[in-house]
């Protein structure tokens, strides 16, 4: 068993937790420190900085150069805490009932503290296997950072034999998540004075008739899923999540726009669904027409991320489940960039961390003291593993 450091996990976790990551803030003080921790035992890291050189992405093996080996992926931003009761500091971990508190603690700073000791560890062990460690920003607002991490790994010419991302699955092996397209409705009207509504075209009824087709795609994919067990949503999701229109009451608005998202199960062809979508919307669209030449509907992709949908039966999975002494597997409801990994470089990918997404995103975020003790152990074994064949 791998021989773990003075600078324990939870010392790593107190630092990362100081570190306000929420995705608006920059994450470069955070790297700079994982950074530098990792240099002082020996590990050379390499930072993927952002335009701005405000975030960055941060890469690291251990052990002999070669093909292969085991991915560690986390990322490091949070979600923002602005409007949430906090009875605990967020930014500062704090310890009660057996549980670490903080922004980040579950969601995945946790997971991101045991990876680096994990690494620290291995640095002091003899690897026939190496360990890789791949930190990323802005996951929170649609796994945007982890692209330029791909964009790297694809030109290299040794690349990891398998991933494990450490959302928090309370440590199931998870082999399959939805994946998302983030889109924008511009919908296009005629202004006028309301005093005469009826010469106008009122852009935001256009919209409110694109949501009923919203509404009704929803509808038939939810009637069509024959899962028994509805509670964990195992259908594609069609989803409103913001409206915007007119600045005054007295003008019939000439714009409104509509965001929203898909996040298709692994079995729905998402651009199938889309292209159903913009078929209906154009129906309207010619209908609106006969009254307002301006009137439009423009659909723009924002941001998408694929899927995950790793065989079951697959070596990563059972890998994973061999450190864990499981026997099931599973699926989250949200997305990760495992579908990323899979796709954009061909590398098997499981999610499996400390902690639960039932307090990820809350106040009074918190992960057990279990969960990361049991992490801790996974990749204590993980290490172990590495040093033989």
């Amino acid at each position: 068993m791998a021989q773990r450091p003075m600078l324990n996990t939870k010392n790593i976790l107190a630092k990362l937790i100081a570190f306000d990551t929420t995705s608006r803030n920059p994450n470069r003080e955070l790297m700079d420190y994982v950074s530098g921790l990792l240099k002082e035992h020996g590990i050379d890291s390499t930072l993927i900085p952002n335009a701005e050189n405000t975030k960055a992405n941060l890469y690291a093996s251990v052990g002999p150069t070669k093909n292969g080996g085991v991915l560690l992926s986390g990322h490091t931003d949070v979600v923002p805490i602005d409007g949430q009761n906090w009875t605990k500091p967020p930014f500062e971990l704090s310890i009660d009932n057996a549980r670490y508190y903080g922004r980040g603690t579950a969601d995945m700073k946790g997971f991101v503290a045991c990876s680096i000791a994990a690494m620290i560890a291995a640095s002091q062990c003899k690897l026939i296997t190496p360990l890789h460690l791949a930190l990323s920003y802005d996951e929170e607002i649609g796994c945007v950072g982890v692209r330029s991490l791909i964009t790297m790994l694809e030109q290299v010419p040794r690349k990891p034999a398998m991933c494990i991302v450490g959302e928090p699955t309370k440590l199931a092996v998870a082999t399959k998540h939805k994946g998302k397209a983030s889109l924008l409705a511009t919908c296009r009207g005629r202004e006028g004075h309301s005093a005469l509504a009826p010469n106008a075209f009122n852009a935001i009824h256009l919209a409110c008739d694109l949501v009923t087709i919203l509404r009704n795609t929803q509808d038939s994919i939810q009637q069509a899923c024959t899962e028994k067990d509805l509670s964990s949503v195992p259908y594609t999701t069609v989803h409103v999540g913001r409206i915007n229109a007119n600045q005054a009451l007295n003008i019939v608005p000439n714009l409104c726009t509509v965001n929203f998202e898909i996040r298709n199960a692994a079995e729905d062809n998402i651009d199938e669904i889309l292209n159903d979508i913009k078929k209906a919307a154009a129906k309207l669209v010619a209908t609106a027409k006969q009254t307002a030449d301006e009137a439009e509907i423009e659909i723009e992709l924002l941001n998408e991320y694929p899927g995950l949908n790793t065989a079951v039966n697959s070596e990563v999975v059972e890998f994973v489940k061999s450190l864990l002494g499981a026997n099931d597997t599973s699926y989250v409801a949200f997305g990760t960039e495992g579908g990323l990994f899979s796709e954009k470089l061909g590398i098997p990918t499981v999610v499996c961390g400390p902690g639960s997404m039932e307090q990820g995103h809350k106040p009074d975020e918190y992960v057990a003291i279990e969960q990361i003790e049991r992490c801790e152990l996974m990749l204590d074994r993980l290490v172990s593993r590495l040093q033989g064949a």
